[in-house]
């Protein structure tokens, strides 16, 4: 089968990856991809990927390619096509798309309709205010405790979300949304939430429109420094592992969050089918417990949680990708390779702020390990060099199955493979995180 894959990042990569691992995939195009994907190639039929130029904001653009090239199958990476409304566009012409519609897509696209969402269905988050200008965000303020997060309501690539210590500031990041100055637009809304302090998890869930199944769980890493410091990123790196979530939490979150939020949805007249991305807090309670609460939703696979998982997955992601469509997760056994995987992201000086690209890459070709896999994030082809073409530019994904050694782990096992990957690869000012993975190592996982 002919698969299209919308998208260029490092998530991208991860899809076009797995695809080409399948037995039933024998073409795959990509639109835009990058310099990473276009060198990788059909296990069925030896095929390299094929690249066609798009803009991510363009509808009718993407519309045509799938037209085109006429897919049996649509995969839609990224959020912005799905806020478009992409997969309703697809799903007028009678062609199979994997990924919510813009209406369900919402639960990612507008932070006030998740959080109006969760209350209205007794979906644990934390307390809210929905403001509109800077005198509603002064009116709201005296009801949070010094400490508040002021979150721009639409799509921010990560970078919409900060983290205040006083009133003062969370004042001073709304002026800045308001007015452009945070994220180059200005955004008309803004969401006031309660800080909510604990431990941060990813929870992934397959949807059909009528059933949550559970697909992984992960924890990423926001800030950009080391020990959780610095502004907040796209990503800066991700793991999953055995026991990084127990069976009683796992179902906990599979019952009253995802799949509430599917059964609402339908309920609502919006049926959400692809993945549901739900990113967690693990709060502290005064007894020791521990209460998930749901910081926000994503309507698509995470990134760089995803380059983790799929290296982990063990299941064809067609038969995933057809479930969804289908209405038939509730009938896939999703298996995952026993061990840990991590992806540390290796980005350009100065990200999450300004960056320069078009630095060439070094050491792309000294990746052997059939363990470790190098996913591109932000990458382009100048004169047959690969360069940088974005922040987030390169995600190292390792994986590791259970270890025999008592010293070791397959998180430790997986990093050290991840980091001795890295460690020969280069390019003018690249920054990254040596610390991924530090809270379950510090567990003893």
């Amino acid at each position: 089968m002919k698969v299209l894959v919308i998208g260029g990042g490092g998530r991208e990569h991860a899809i076009v990856w797995a695809l080409a691992m399948s037995a039933r995939v024998s073409e795959i195009v990509c639109a835009p991809g990058n310099a990473g994907i276009s060198q990788t190639r059909c296990q069925n039929g030896a095929r390299p990927v094929r690249c066609v130029p798009v803009n991510a904001d363009d509808l009718a653009a993407m519309l045509r390619i799938v037209e085109t090239e006429r897919p049996s199958l649509t995969v839609v990476g990224p959020e912005l096509p799905l806020m478009l409304g992409l997969v309703d566009g697809l799903q007028r012409l009678g062609l199979r798309a994997f990924g919510p519609t813009q209406a369900a897509a919402r639960l990612e696209t507008s932070k006030s309709f998740a959080k109006e969402f969760m209350q209205r269905h007794a979906i644990p988050t934390a307390a809210y205010a929905v403001c509109r200008s800077l005198e509603d965000v002064r009116r709201e303020l005296p009801r949070f405790a010094a400490s508040v997060v002021v979150k721009a309501d639409g799509l921010a690539a990560g970078k919409g979300v900060v983290i205040c210590q006083s009133h003062t500031e969370a004042e001073q990041a709304a002026t800045e949304i308001f007015s452009g100055a945070l994220l180059g637009t200005a955004e008309k809304e803004l969401v006031l939430e309660e800080f909510l302090d604990g431990e941060e998890l990813s929870f992934f869930a397959l949807c059909d429109g009528k059933h949550a199944v559970a697909l992984a769980s992960a924890q990423d890493h926001k800030r950009v420094g080391e020990g959780d410091t610095g502004p907040n990123t796209g990503g800066m790196g991700a793991y999953t592992a055995d026991g990084l979530l127990n069976a009683p939490i796992e179902q906990w979150l599979l019952k009253n969050v995802a799949q509430r939020v599917v059964d609402e949805m339908a309920r609502e007249g919006s049926p959400f089918h692809g993945i549901l991305f739900c990113g967690m807090m693990m709060t502290r309670q005064p007894d020791g417990s521990t209460r998930p609460m749901v910081l926000e939703f994503n309507a698509r696979f995470g990134d760089p949680e995803t380059q983790a998982i799929l290296l982990r997955l063990q299941t064809d992601i067609v038969d995933l990708f057809d479930a969804a469509i289908d209405g038939t997760a509730d009938r896939l056994a999703i298996q995952m390779r026993p061990g840990a995987s991590v992806c540390v992201i290796a980005a350009s000086s100065g990200y999450p702020g300004k960056y320069p690209s078009g630095l060439p890459i070094a050491g792309l070709d000294s990746v052997h390990d059939p363990d470790t896999v190098v996913f591109h994030s932000g990458t382009a082809s100048r004169d047959g060099a690969i360069i940088t073409a974005g922040g987030r530019v390169l995600g190292v994904t390792a994986v590791s199955g259970p270890s025999d050694t008592p010293s070791s782990s397959p998180l430790k096992d997986a990093l050290s493979k991840a980091y001795g990957a890295l460690g020969n690869i280069s390019f003018e000012g690249m920054q990254f995180r040596r610390d991924i993975g530090w809270r379950t190592l510090r567990n003893g996982l």
